[in-house]
C-alpha cells in the first residue's frame, strides 16, 4: 500500500497560507539527488515490495535555525535508499545506520551526518545511513525490517566498490531505529519480502550491532509513540511480545554494544537492561555502557562535561575487537 503524503497539521496549515513555521522549513535540496554516487536505491525503480504506483516525494524538513547544527528529518519515504559517507582512509568496516524518530520520522543529522567526524573521518568506518519506510499509512509492520535486510545485502553486494570487507558490516540504530536494528539482529533471515535477484541471496545478518538508547520493549516499558505507530493503539499482549526484542534474541544474534542514559525519560533505560539480560542468557557477546546523565536523543551532540560523550570512542574500540572473535558454531 502506497503511503499518502503526510505533514504535521500545523505545517500544512502554514504552508497553505504561504507562511513557513519559524523553526521548520522544507529543504528537499539537501538530500543527494536520485542517481548521485552517494545515494543508493535499495530496489529497482517501481519494484519496492508492498508499494504500488509512482514513488511518493519524501518530505525533508529542517528544524534548526543554526547552519552549524542542522537538524533535518525525513518522512513519506516509499522508495527507501541509503546515503553513503566514505572515509579518506577506509579501515574496511562499515555500519548501516538506522536513525530514530519514533516510527514517525527519520532524523537525518543528529543521528546521521553528526556521526561523520568521529566514525568516518577519525574512525575510518564507512557509514550507510538508511531512509526507511515508516508504518503510518501502510498495513505492513515489516516494511522497516524489509528495508534493513535489503540494505545489508545491497552493501555487501557492492563491498569492493566501497573498499569494505563484507564480513565486517554492522548495524547501528538509535531510539526507534534501535528497534529496527534489533529486529534485524534477531530477524535477519525472516522472510519479510519476496526475494527477486542475486542480491537477495546474500546474508542480511549484521556482524555487530550497536544500539544507542534503543526502543526494545513493547510492553510495560515501551515508548508509547513507537508502539502505537508500529502496532496500533490497541495492540494485544501477544503482538506486544512478538515485537519486544528481548524475547526474540537468538544464539546467533550478533555481538551487541548498548548505550543508554539512566535519566532517559522518553525510552526508559529498562529497554537496554532487559535486552542485555536476554543477550547474556543466549550466550551472545555483549557490552553495555550506562551513563547517569544525557537524557534521550543525545547522539554525538553532547554538552561538555557529561561522561556519555565517551560513547563514540568506546564504540570504535569495541567494533574491531568483536570482528576478531571466533565465529560461533551453535
Amino acid at each position: 500500500m502506497r503511503r499518502c503524503l503526510v505533514l504535521p497539521s500545523l505545517i500544512l496549515l502554514l504552508l497553505a497560507s504561504g507562511v513557513a513555521p519559524a523553526a521548520e522549513r522544507a529543504v528537499p535540496e539537501t538530500e543527494p539527488a536520485a542517481g548521485a554516487p552517494d545515494r543508493i536505491a535499495l530496489w529497482p525503480e517501481g519494484q519496492v515490495p508492498g508499494e504500488s504506483g509512482p514513488a511518493t516525494v519524501p518530505n525533508v524538513i529542517e528544524r534548526s535555525t543554526d547552519p552549524a547544527l542542522p537538524d533535518r528529518y525525513i518522512d513519506n519515504v516509499s522508495a527507501p535508499y541509503l546515503v553513503v559517507y566514505r572515509p579518506a582512509r577506509p579501515n574496511g568496516s562499515a555500519l548501516l545506520v538506522v536513525p530514530g524518530g519514533g516510527y514517525q520520522r527519520i532524523v537525518l543529522d543528529k543521528e546521521g551526518t553528526a556521526l561523520v567526524p568521529a566514525f568516518v573521518e577519525q574512525g575510518g568506518v564507512t557509514l550507510f545511513v538508511l531512509r526507511y519506510r515508516l508504518p503510518a499509512g501502510r498495513s505492513d509492520r515489516q516494511a522497516a525490517l524489509a528495508d534493513a535486510q535489503r540494505a545489508m545485502r545491497v552493501i555487501r553486494a557492492d563491498a569492493a566498490r566501497w573498499q569494505i570487507d563484507p564480513a565486517r558490516v554492522g548495524v547501528m540504530g538509535f531510539s526507534a531505529g534501535g528497534h529496527v536494528a534489533a529486529r534485524l539482529s534477531n530477524g535477519f533471515d525472516v522472510p519479510v519480502y519476496p526475494h527477486r535477484d542475486a542480491i537477495d541471496a546474500l546474508s542480511a545478518r549484521p556482524d555487530v550491532a550497536l544500539l544507542i538508547y534503543p526502543v526494545i520493549d513493547m510492553g510495560t516499558h515501551a515508548h508509547t509513540g513507537s508502539r502505537t505507530r508500529l502496532l496500533g493503539p490497541h495492540a494485544d499482549v501477544a503482538l506486544q511480545q512478538q515485537f519486544s526484542m528481548q524475547g526474540q534474541v537468538r544464539t546467533d544474534t550478533p555481538p551487541t554494544f548498548l548505550v543508554h542514559a539512566q535519566d532517559d525519560n522518553v525510552v526508559p533505560v529498562h529497554n537496554s537492561l532487559v535486552y542485555y539480560q536476554a543477550l547474556l542468557r543466549a550466550g551472545v557477546s555483549t557490552e553495555m555502557h550506562l551513563f547517569p546523565s544525557g537524557g534521550h536523543g543525545f547522539g554525538v551532540r553532547i554538552p561538555a562535561g557529561l561522561t556519555v560523550a565517551q560513547w563514540p570512542g568506546l564504540a570504535l574500540r569495541w567494533i574491531p575487537s568483536r570482528h576478531t572473535e571466533p565465529a560461533r558454531h551453535d
